[in-house]
């Protein structure tokens, strides 16, 4: 029975060794790297409050692009257990504690973001740009909503949060001051994966 945890469509897809053995083992180990460099662009941060700034999203938008959905999503699921063990792998810290935090929101949308850019590179975006800018546009939209509806939730108990106003509130906090830099990041991305596409996966 072959192992398709990718697609032919995506990066990884493109390199896979043709055994199931040598594809599992590859798998794993590419799971294992992207937690590592999610965990490396969390630490990259602009702090603010009460969620930081971080590459977090350029980071799991490439990894989704260049994986797929499935080993995208694993690779989140992966980096996200990590840091629900205690590891430090989140922006300042690890743990179940700081999953429960304001950050906590957006941690599990990025298993969404993963999810929404991983199926579009599934579908032959990784060779067109716009469209994958697209969908990566279309997956921070969501990602804002885990955020902002995390923050909602957890109002009545946040002091960072204007109890006379906490829609607004959750809006400052969890989406305006990120707008601006997530276009930017997502376009990276973009132009980043579809380059590599262009130099090495059409050819193979």
């Amino acid at each position: 029975m072959a192992v398709t945890l990718t697609t032919p469509n995506t990066l990884l897809g493109a390199f896979q060794p043709k055994g199931n053995v040598a594809k599992l083992a590859t798998n794993a180990a590419i799971v294992l790297l992207g937690t590592m460099l999610i965990a490396a662009a969390a630490k990259v941060s602009v702090p603010v409050w009460p969620v930081p700034v971080t590459l977090q999203s350029l980071a799991i938008a490439a990894l989704a692009a260049a994986f797929g959905l499935r080993i995208g999503v694993a690779t989140v699921a992966a980096y996200l257990l990590e840091g629900a063990m205690g590891l430090p792998v989140f922006a300042a810290g690890g743990g179940m504690v700081y999953l429960a935090g304001p950050t906590g929101g957006f941690l599990l949308g990025f298993l969404a973001q993963a999810a929404i850019i991983g199926y579009a590179a599934d579908r032959g975006a990784s060779s067109r740009p716009f469209a994958l800018f697209g969908a990566m546009l279309v997956a921070t939209a969501v990602l804002y909503a885990f955020g902002f509806a995390w923050l909602v939730t957890l109002s009545g108990a946040a002091q960072w949060i204007d109890q006379t106003n906490v829609v607004a509130s959750a809006y400052a906090g969890a989406v305006e001051p990120f707008v601006v830099w997530d276009i930017l990041k997502m376009a990276f991305a973009a132009m980043t994966v579809t380059g590599l596409w262009s130099a090495f996966g059409a050819k193979r």
